[in-house]
């Protein structure tokens, strides 16, 4: 049983004028190389832009690219034409493929907050593909967002003292986007910003103290 705890506080940080970065994982000019990925996961940032900042025309390629806005919105645009405008309650994901360039911009009405994660795919070279789906939460309970090959997304919003029993993959990033988790034998409590990486462990639960969002990727490679 191997149940590792990341604090908010303690990842790579990028800041720059309207933009406040907390890393996940090793990234640009943040290097450990005892932190580089965890399964297919190899980016899981949480930004925040200030209304009209972002981030300009970039290219990427063969990589999952998956959005979860958590207020706010983001403009999407892409050298397929596409413009898409992202807001909570959406899920976005880019698969790069053979090569696709992009921009991302907060939304004029004020600060956007979104996490964004990067996987990899299980065949590279791929045509670009694009997607925006709406998501239905359904109180209480983890509740699927999206599937990228053998890779699952799962948001659980919680009241205060609810309880949520976590996936059988053998692999699991589990993240508080919001609120906090009680106390628990996992760990001491865990607030915003706070993730368990869990490996060989199914079933596990975790307790809300506040009214909480969980993001949990679920992996079994």
């Amino acid at each position: 049983m191997t149940v590792e705890i990341r604090r908010g506080t303690e990842r790579f940080l990028t800041r720059s004028e309207g933009h406040f970065t907390r890393h996940s994982f090793s990234f640009g000019s943040h290097y450990d190389p005892d932190n580089v990925s965890f399964g297919p996961l190899v980016c899981h940032d949480d930004h925040r832009l200030k209304a009209g900042a972002g981030f300009p025309e970039h290219e990427h390629r063969d990589v999952e690219i998956v959005t979860w806005v958590l207020s706010g919105s983001l403009l999407h645009t892409d050298s397929s034409g596409r413009d898409a405008v992202v807001r909570p309650g959406q899920v976005q994901v880019l698969s790069a493929g053979s090569g696709v360039t992009h921009s991302e911009i907060a939304g004029p009405e004020g600060q956007v907050r979104f996490v964004q994660a990067w996987l990899t795919p299980d065949e590279a070279g791929t045509p670009p593909s694009y997607s925006l789906t709406p998501v239905e939460l359904t109180p209480g309970e983890l509740s699927p967002v999206t599937a990228i090959g053998s890779s699952r997304l799962l948001v659980a919003r919680l009241a205060a003292g609810q309880t949520v029993t976590l996936p059988d993959e053998r692999l699991q990033h589990v993240f508080v986007a919001g609120g906090a988790l009680i106390r628990s034998s996992l760990a001491e409590p865990l607030a915003d910003g706070d993730a368990f990486r869990i490996t060989d462990t199914p079933g596990l639960t975790v307790t809300a103290a506040v009214p909480t969002e969980l993001m949990v990727w679920a992996f079994d490679r």
